[in-house]
């Protein structure tokens, strides 16, 4: 299922395999956010042409659109979004809270219960129950290739009361989901299931969840309830302590963190799976990631190894600069300018490939003890 197949002698980097039903993996990896079945503003093709190993797909947006009866008819979602790479679904358990969480009626739109969490539908207000049980045959239905516990995600700043209560819940779901995936299909399963540690930025619970998560024989696990508001240290000096109770021999993934420096101190640290939506939603906004290839090489990918740009700035309107593409800086903005939907494909296949080249440069780097 995972095998390493070199540890960097610089850091705790390692390069590994990850074997699914839908083909082999090379970590470290990223995986662009397919949330609804599509990469915003590309297609499953292009995407397959960048090089992505792996998409990303939300279980909570699925289920309410097109939902479950028709992705059981296209024969899951693979054949659905005509994709034969590995594709990875979040439980949905992260959107019922931040989506209830934006709104007035916050209490009314979800609630948590022994059984699960009830939650109104953004779209229509239907009212549904998401059970830890109920989650993973979703994601058979999906035909998740790597399938998720559902779990709750403490908001930061939080206190360390609540995040407790959090944790025996996500602690509670996580066995009842790992119960309910041994009793679907027989081996070899199709898919795989990762736990999910969470504990806020407690030391002590954090630790606690990697012990109780490790002792249950997940596939892989997966860190949470980081990048969503706490400072980058608080962040790095909760992996500095955690991988030290996660198992060596599994993979770790660390989810919805992005930021490319943060990326390159996690990898150090010896993650192996990434996701985010930094790619596409920062396209949208005409924000491109460029990589300063001489500070790659020379510097390892040392300060400021990257640049983003405002490329709706004036002082692109004559630049000839090229897009990975081969379009120019200036007619790239003038399609921002003018409105033109090709702007966005044209960001977001830009930004995707700085991402996708990233790892491929840093699995390169590491096999070479570089990183």
């Amino acid at each position: 299922m995972f095998e390493i197949i070199k540890h960097s002698k610089k850091s705790k980097a390692r390069l590994g395999i990850l074997k699914t039903s839908h083909g082999n993996i090379a970590t470290p990896f990223f995986m662009p956010i397919a949330t609804k079945g599509s990469v915003k503003a590309v297609s499953s093709e292009e995407m397959a042409e960048l090089g992505s190993q792996i998409l990303l797909a939300n279980t909570y947006h699925l289920y309410l659109q097109p939902g479950i009866k028709i992705l059981k008819k296209f024969g899951g979602l693979h054949k659905f979004m005509n994709w034969s790479g590995p594709i990875l679904t979040d439980s949905g358990g992260y959107q019922v809270f931040s989506l209830s969480e934006k709104t007035r009626e916050a209490v009314s739109l979800r609630k948590i219960t022994s059984r699960g969490v009830e939650f109104q539908s953004f779209i229509d207000g239907s009212k549904h129950l998401f059970t830890p049980e109920k989650v993973q045959d979703i994601q058979d239905i999906i035909g998740s290739d790597i399938k998720m516990v559902l779990d709750v995600c403490s908001p930061y700043p939080c206190a360390k009361s609540q995040a407790e209560k959090d944790l025996e819940i996500t602690h509670n779901w996580a066995e009842r989901s790992l119960k309910k995936h041994k009793t679907q299909g027989a081996p070899p399963k199709k898919s795989l299931l990762f736990g999910i540690v969470q504990g806020s930025v407690y030391k002590d619970l954090r630790i606690k969840s990697a012990k109780f998560l490790s002792q249950l024989n997940f596939d892989g696990l997966a860190i949470g309830g980081l990048a969503v508001g706490e400072p980058n240290k608080k962040m790095y000096q909760v992996l500095d302590y955690l991988m030290d109770y996660l198992p060596e021999n599994k993979p770790r993934y660390l989810m919805g963190v992005g930021r490319p420096e943060n990326i390159i101190e996690a990898v150090k640290r010896g993650v192996d799976m990434f996701d985010c939506v930094i790619p596409t939603r920062e396209a949208r906004h005409g924000r491109l990631y460029q990589m300063q290839k001489s500070k790659v090489k020379s510097q390892n990918f040392g300060k400021d190894f990257y640049r983003i740009l405002n490329i709706t700035n004036s002082k692109f309107s004559h630049s000839k600069q090229l897009l990975s593409s081969g379009y120019t800086f200036g007619y790239l903005r003038h399609l921002f300018k003018a409105g033109e939907p090709l702007a966005i494909r044209l960001a977001t296949l830009h930004n995707l490939k700085f991402f996708l080249d990233l790892f491929r440069q840093m699995r390169l780097n590491i096999s070479r003890d570089k990183l």
